[in-house]
């Protein structure tokens, strides 16, 4: 179409919405909604940046860690390396089975009893597993909430506004006269709480997918070093 520019058309509708208007003419309930989709929006917002922040730690002290457990010949200077990596979910699972090894072979009772102590250690591996894999995964099950129900939250304050705003123009002496003029902004203010529920939903509907594509990778990573981690133990340490 001569003349037409997208840009154009976007900035002049940017520019015909007055979001403060539109939020304070609304239905006290689309309000309300508004509201509760607003806060989702800033906590879902804290999570992504806290986890996303956490995640990339995690990832870099546990490749840190895994070159110096392979290098190190010294389980000392491991177990060193993995107190100063704490955000590593591989270095405290290394912890936790240095420190169950650490009671085996201070109680000499316990030597001779070789699957017992391996048992043992394998159960410390698989609690500081489970205890970092939970750390890992705090906060996306609300990632995963506001993604589904964001849009739906949203869909039900335009419903109840469009609902009211029909009301309201049928209860007015010019109901008879009502035109796209006079119902027009009472639908824009409900079908307002809908974006707020998209603009809540979409940006957690993609970081829940992409945590969870980094969450796999570390926990996959956690179950081959604990492998690892008792194969060197039954040849060194529990013969």
């Amino acid at each position: 179409m001569p003349g037409f520019s997208p840009t154009h058309a976007a900035w002049s509708l940017a520019a015909q919405l007055d979001i403060a208007k539109l939020f304070d003419q609304a239905h006290w309930i689309v309000k309300g909604v508004m509201l509760l989709l607003a806060v989702m929006f800033v906590i879902g917002l804290y999570i992504i940046i806290y986890k996303r922040m956490y995640i990339g730690r995690a990832a870099s002290e546990s490749a840190r860690f895994t070159e110096s457990f392979w290098k190190s010949r010294d389980i000392e200077q491991i177990y060193k390396a993995a107190q100063t990596l704490r955000n590593s979910p591989i270095s405290q699972m290394f912890v936790a089975g240095y420190t169950e090894l650490a009671k085996l072979h201070s109680d000499p009772a316990l030597k001779d009893d070789r699957e017992g102590n391996l048992a043992n250690i394998e159960r410390a591996l698989r609690r500081a597993q489970t205890v970092e894999a939970t750390r890992l995964e705090s906060g996306t099950p609300f990632l995963a909430t506001t993604a589904s129900a964001a849009p739906f939250i949203g869909l039900f304050g335009t419903v109840v506004g469009i609902l009211f705003a029909f009301l309201d123009i049928a209860d007015s002496k010019e109901a008879s006269a009502a035109s796209l003029k006079t119902v027009g902004p009472h639908i824009a203010e409900a079908l307002f709480a809908t974006a707020v529920g998209l603009v809540a939903a979409i940006p957690a509907v993609m970081a829940y997918n992409y945590f969870q594509r980094r969450i796999k990778v570390l926990r996959s990573e956690m179950e081959m070093f604990e492998q690892d981690y008792l194969n060197i133990i039954k040849r060194h340490f529990l013969r």
